[in-house]
C-alpha cells in the first residue's frame, strides 16, 4: 500500500520517505521535468540553462534534509527551485532588458534574435514564447511557468507568495500581453 500526501491545494502525491536520497530520488521523478522546463522559462543560453538545472538541482537535494511536511514536497521544491531562480536572474539583471505588464505592445521590440528558419512551426512558436517569457519580470515569469506547467492558482499563490487573486489577475494581463507581443512579430 502506497501512503499519501495532500496538499492545501486537495493534490495527493506520495509519502515522502525519510532518507533525504530517496526524497531527492522522489523529486526527480515527480518534478525532474518541470524543474528542465522551469530552467529553460529562466535562461534562454544552453549552456546556462544547463547550469541552472544544475545548482536547483543542487540546492533541492541540499534542502531536502530540512523538509518538515508543513506543504508537499512539490510545492518545496518549487519554492527552492524559484530561489535558485531568483538568484540567477539577480546575477544575469545587467545584461537583460525586461518589460512591465504597464507597458503596451508597441512599446515593446521585438526579441533581436533571429528566428530559426529550420525549426517547425510549432517549435518557432514555442520559441517565440519562451523568449517572451524570459524577458518578462522574475514575479511574472515564474507564474507564467507555474502556470504553464498546469499548477493550480492556490499552488502558484503558496510558491509566490501572492494572493490567488493576484495570480489570476497577473496570468489574465500577461496572457493578454504575450498575444499582443505575438500578433506585433507576426505583422513584422
Amino acid at each position: 500500500m502506497t501512503m499519501v500526501h495532500q496538499d492545501t491545494t486537495g493534490d495527493a502525491e506520495p509519502a515522502v520517505p525519510e532518507d533525504v536520497d530517496r526524497r531527492y530520488a522522489l523529486t526527480v521523478e515527480m518534478l525532474g521535468g518541470a524543474l528542465a522546463r522551469l530552467a529553460a522559462g529562466y535562461e534562454s543560453d544552453p549552456a546556462e540553462q544547463q547550469d541552472l538545472v544544475q545548482d536547483i538541482h543542487l540546492q533541492v537535494w541540499r534542502s531536502l534534509k530540512s523538509f518538515d511536511g508543513r506543504c508537499s514536497l512539490r510545492t518545496w521544491v518549487y519554492r527552492v527551485a524559484h530561489n535558485v531562480t531568483a538568484d540567477h536572474v539577480g546575477r544575469a539583471r545587467r545584461r537583460k532588458d525586461m518589460i512591465s505588464l504597464d507597458q503596451s505592445a508597441a512599446e515593446i521590440e521585438a526579441d533581436p534574435r533571429p528566428s530559426p528558419e529550420i525549426e517547425i512551426s510549432d517549435r518557432l512558436a514555442l520559441a517565440q514564447i519562451h523568449a517572451m517569457l524570459h524577458r518578462l519580470r522574475p514575479v511574472d515569469r515564474q507564474v507564467m511557468i507555474l502556470y504553464l506547467e498546469d499548477e493550480s492558482a492556490a499552488t502558484i499563490a503558496e510558491v509566490s507568495g501572492l494572493s490567488a487573486g493576484a495570480v489570476a489577475t497577473r496570468i489574465s494581463r500577461i496572457k493578454r500581453l504575450l498575444a499582443g507581443q505575438l500578433t506585433l512579430e507576426a505583422t513584422r
